[in-house]
């Protein structure tokens, strides 16, 4: 039997209570991803050999929810409104140039230092200041909202994010 790497038994050390037929598996998901930002390939075999399923079912699980991440994130993202009244009101020309001035590719992304990424978001019913934002930093839990964007102040922020601006100087640039 090989040695298990370090970063294996922490990830059954915290999944050890959860149960095989338990109804366990979304429970396992999350105390895994609150510890480690996201879902690693060694994390869902772990969180299967605990719980007698095969790593597939555990990824199709875990794939269903928006709310699980399988690479880490970065360390600030910038949340795009995607609701109705943002993209009435130009959310999709701020959409794009946020991406164009990171240089990422497609939503859902990072730039490759991992300081800043685009990620969709839903609609949270503030209409009124439309078009919006949320720049969320994982590692403080801080999150700020900024609403009527342009495409022009997009590129400001993200720049200043991508340049290592806090959250509050980037809303300020």
């Amino acid at each position: 039997m090989p040695l298990e790497t370090e970063s294996k038994v922490r990830l059954r050390a915290l999944v050890a209570e959860f149960r095989p037929n338990n109804g366990d598996l979304l429970a396992a998901l999350h105390r895994v991803q609150h510890e480690f930002g996201y879902l690693s390939a060694e994390a869902m075999e772990v969180i299967g050999d605990q719980l007698g399923l095969f790593p597939a079912h555990v990824y199709g699980a875990a794939s269903y929810y928006e709310e699980f991440r399988f690479e880490p994130q970065a360390h600030t993202n910038i949340r795009w409104c995607s609701g109705p009244a943002c993209r009435l009101r130009n959310g999709n020309g701020i959409r794009d140039a946020l991406l164009a001035s990171l240089g990422i590719g497609h939503m859902n992304g990072q730039t490759e230092d991992g300081r800043v990424g685009v990620i969709l978001g839903q609609c949270n019913g503030a209409c009124e200041v439309a078009p919006m934002v949320w720049l969320e930093q994982h590692e403080t839990h801080m999150i700020e909202p900024v609403g009527n964007m342009s495409a022009a102040r997009a590129v400001r922020m993200a720049r200043a994010l991508r340049d290592g601006a806090t959250i509050e100087e980037a809303t300020n640039a």
